[in-house]
C-alpha cells in the first residue's frame, strides 16, 4: 500500500535510456499518488511529432496532467535553457498544490537545465552540432557568422568570419542554453530551487537492445512513415533542427528514395541503440542518481512499489 499523502517535499525524476519503460512506470505511480508529469524529452515538445518521439497517447495524457507536450511547432527552437526556467516554475507550482512533480524523460540537457543549471562548461549536443555542421556545409561560415552577430555581437566581433569551428560552437551554446556564449561565460550554474530524487531505470543491455528493435518495428507499424509524409505536407523541412532526430531522418531518406525500407529500419534501430548508449553514459555522470535494474518480467507496478519504498511512501 502506498501512502496517498496530501503534500510532498521533493520532486521525483524518473529517467533512463530510450525504451526502458519510463512512461509506464510514471503513469502507474500517478495512479497511486496525486501527481503531475513534467516531460523531460526535447522532442515531445513539438506538435505533429508523435509516433517517432513515443509521445504519451491521448488516453495517457487524460489520465494524468502532463506539461511540456506539444508546446512548439517543429520549425521553432525551444532551448534547454528555456525549458529549465519554465519547468522550475511548474515544479514549484505542483509542490505548492500538494502534489508530486514527476519529471519523466531521458534528454540529458533538459534534465541538466532543470536540476543543475548551465555554466560555461557546457557539453556538446551531438544533434545540435550535426545540424549546424550541415548548415555550415550548405550555407557557408559567413551566413552562420552573420547569425551569430545577431545573437552575440561580442562573440562575433572576436571570431574571424572563417573560424567555422568556434562559430558553430557559439551557435550551439545558444541553441542549447538560450544564452549567448558571452553571457554564459559569466554565469555560474544555479541548482534547482527544490529538493529532488533521481531514479534511473536500466536493464541488461541485450534486453534493452531487443526492446529498442521491437519498438522501432512498432513505430513503423503504427505509421511513422505517414507521420513524416504529413510533416512534409505541412511544409516542415527535413533539415529542421527538430527533425534532425533518429527515426525521422532515416524515414525522410527512404521517402526521398535514398535508401531501401530494410536499410531505413536497420539504421533507425542501430542509431537508437547508439543513442541509448550515450544516454547511459550521461546518466552515470549525474549526481545523486539511484539506479533501478528492471528484471525480466518485472511489472511497472512492482517498480512503483520499489520506488515508493525508497521514497518512504510505504
Amino acid at each position: 500500500m502506498i501512502d496517498r499523502r496530501t503534500s510532498f517535499s521533493h520532486a521525483l525524476v524518473i529517467t533512463g535510456p530510450t525504451a526502458a519503460g519510463k512512461t509506464e512506470v510514471a503513469l502507474e505511480l500517478a495512479r497511486h499518488v496525486p501527481a503531475e508529469i513534467i516531460s523531460a524529452d526535447s522532442r515531445q515538445v513539438y506538435r505533429d511529432m508523435d509516433i517517432g518521439t513515443a509521445k504519451p497517447t491521448s488516453d495517457q495524457l487524460r489520465q494524468t496532467p502532463h506539461h511540456f507536450i506539444d508546446i512548439r511547432n517543429p520549425d521553432e527552437i525551444y532551448t534547454a535553457g528555456e525549458y529549465g526556467r519554465a519547468a522550475r516554475r511548474v515544479v514549484l507550482d505542483i509542490l505548492n498544490a500538494g502534489k508530486l512533480p514527476l519529471i519523466v524523460g531521458g534528454s540529458g540537457f533538459y534534465l541538466q537545465a532543470l536540476l543543475e543549471g548551465f555554466s560555461a562548461a557546457l557539453p556538446s549536443d551531438l544533434s545540435v552540432r550535426a545540424h549546424l555542421k550541415h548548415r555550415l556545409q550548405n550555407e557557408g561560415s559567413s551566413a552562420l557568422h552573420a547569425e551569430l552577430k545577431q545573437i552575440d555581437p561580442q562573440a562575433a566581433a572576436r571570431l574571424h568570419i572563417n573560424d567555422a569551428h568556434r562559430i558553430v560552437r557559439a551557435l550551439e551554446v545558444y541553441q542549447i542554453s538560450g544564452l549567448n556564449l558571452s553571457a554564459l561565460q559569466q554565469q555560474k550554474a544555479e541548482p534547482a530551487p527544490f529538493a529532488y530524487l533521481v531514479f534511473c531505470l536500466t536493464m541488461d543491455r541485450a534486453r534493452l537492445y531487443q526492446r529498442i528493435n521491437r519498438r522501432v518495428e512498432q513505430m513503423l507499424e503504427a505509421g511513422l512513415l505517414d507521420e513524416c509524409r504529413r510533416l512534409h505536407a505541412l511544409g516542415f523541412s527535413r533539415d529542421l533542427n527538430a527533425l534532425q532526430t533518429v527515426g525521422y531522418q532515416e524515414c525522410f531518406q527512404f521517402l526521398a528514395g535514398e535508401i531501401s525500407f530494410e536499410t531505413m529500419k536497420e539504421l533507425i534501430q542501430r542509431h537508437t541503440r547508439q543513442y541509448a548508449k550515450r544516454q547511459l553514459t550521461w546518466f552515470r555522470k549525474m549526481a545523486h542518481c539511484e539506479w533501478i535494474t528492471l528484471e525480466e518480467g518485472q511489472t511497472p507496478t512492482a517498480l512503483v512499489f520499489e520506488i515508493a519504498e525508497r521514497m518512504n511512501l510505504r
